[in-house]
């Protein structure tokens, strides 16, 4: 698959000469929702060219923080900068910059998946020619060439998933942001999204991706930052993040205050035949 360079990432101020700026900076990012706080002063700095792990329990504040650093949820406080732009004030140079695969992943489902392609591109305002070349070689490499035709209503949730990230990456995007991108996906879907992003990450771009399986953050990626509560609770490379631990899953545990807990401490009547 060839996806040839769109632009380059702008320069960030404040940054050093010749150092490469964050692919993600946000500063000071809040969100509430009535009197319950979603995301509570976060600060986070993502380097580019990673595959980076945003994770954390359900109801966290992953799929809220990555809303605001997409421009879908605008935050009650904060900045966010993206690929050295940032995201309230200069939107559409962010969003020519950025894939993103959100949750909930809603498709034109009467459009066959290349019409879906190349609708997209389109929009994108990329050349014609270049759109339907760039379908081509997204629908072979997953393994979308023989469903292409048909209706996006009539695919699987793994072939969704597929058709989703191929509208995302279709522009050749500098960050490219996936939520829970794996989660209700087959086996042998997952392997080939998973080989897709490997060899996007290997050019030089990056990956944020939320999730709350840690064998697969620690299989996957080489920087994490880890959410509760609407808070950092750690952020570095996976070595970093995961210290003396045995494994990234009970670093996790302990940093969210999970660890020791026993869940089944007040279900004696549970089993055993009782009732």
């Amino acid at each position: 698959m060839t996806m040839p360079d769109q632009h380059q990432t702008d320069d960030m101020a404040g940054e050093a000469p010749g150092a490469a700026p964050p692919a993600v900076r946000v500063e000071g990012l809040w969100k509430r929702f009535g009197d319950h706080v979603a995301v509570a002063g976060v600060d986070l700095e993502l380097p580019a060219g990673k595959f980076i792990g945003l994770v954390g329990p359900n109801g966290a504040g992953k799929t809220t923080t990555l809303s605001m650093i997409t421009g879908l949820l605008r935050p009650d406080q904060g900045r966010i900068h993206v690929a050295g732009h940032d995201v309230w004030q200069d939107p559409a140079a962010v969003k020519a910059r950025i894939g993103v695969l959100p949750e909930g992943l809603r498709l034109f489902e009467r459009l066959s998946g290349r019409e879906l392609l190349a609708y997209t591109g389109r929009l994108r305002g990329l050349p014609g020619d270049e759109v339907d070349k760039r379908a081509t070689q997204l629908l072979d490499v997953l393994d979308l060439a023989g469903a292409q035709h048909k209706l996006v209503i009539d695919y699987s949730t793994g072939m969704r998933k597929k058709i989703g990230l191929a509208a995302a990456l279709l522009h050749n995007p500098d960050v490219l942001f996936l939520d829970e991108p794996f989660e209700g996906v087959d086996p042998v879907s997952a392997q080939t999204i998973r080989g897709v992003l490997e060899r996007y990450t290997a050019s030089g771009a990056t990956v944020v991706f939320s999730s709350h399986v840690m064998e697969l953050v620690e299989s996957l990626c080489d920087w994490v930052a880890v959410l509760a509560a609407g808070r950092i609770r750690a952020h570095g490379t996976l070595a970093e993040v995961r210290g003396d631990a045995p494994t990234l899953q009970r670093a996790f545990l302990e940093l969210v205050g999970a660890e020791g807990r026993d869940a089944g401490a007040s279900l004696d009547w549970l089993g055993g035949g009782a009732r």
